[in-house]
């Protein structure tokens, strides 16, 4: 499947799903990176105007855990649930697009240590986050 096709199948899985409510679109897969954007519009903010850190974390947590998941292939019979996130908020955002890629820090049998980097258009760090991926069993 072509990358573009393989995108194009990984956002529409999103239906339906907070990932479609708040707008993240999945917009690159190397294998062992995936990187999401995200419109920051008032739907995104707290009440002082900022992107909310919840909403950081949401993102974050995505490209975490979809990163984890798309190891395996159906056949595997595996799927990734996160377990913990800690998210370090660095800079403000009041408007434009972040991006957030997830690269793995340690890929074990059972568990995956993530990074997550939030970038701003002008390719400041926004956000920095670490979480653990459980593998499961699935039927």
């Amino acid at each position: 499947m072509k990358t573009d096709d393989f995108l194009a199948k990984l956002n529409e899985s999103n239906h339906n799903t907070v990932m479609k409510t708040l707008g993240i679109r999945y917009i690159e897969f190397t294998g062992d990176t995936l990187t999401a954007e995200m419109e920051v519009t008032p739907k995104t903010h707290q009440p002082m105007g900022l992107l909310h850190g919840g909403v950081n974390a949401v993102l974050a947590e995505t490209v975490g855990s979809y990163l984890s998941i798309l190891q395996f292939k159906k056949e595997d019979k595996k799927s990734a649930v996160g377990i913990n996130i800690q998210v370090n908020h660095m800079r403000a955002v009041r408007s434009g697009k972040v991006f957030a890629t997830a690269r793995f820090l340690r890929k074990g049998s059972s568990l995956h240590f993530m990074e997550i980097i939030i970038k701003n258009e002008t390719g400041h760090i926004t956000a920095q986050a670490t979480m653990t991926n459980k593998i499961i069993d699935v039927k």
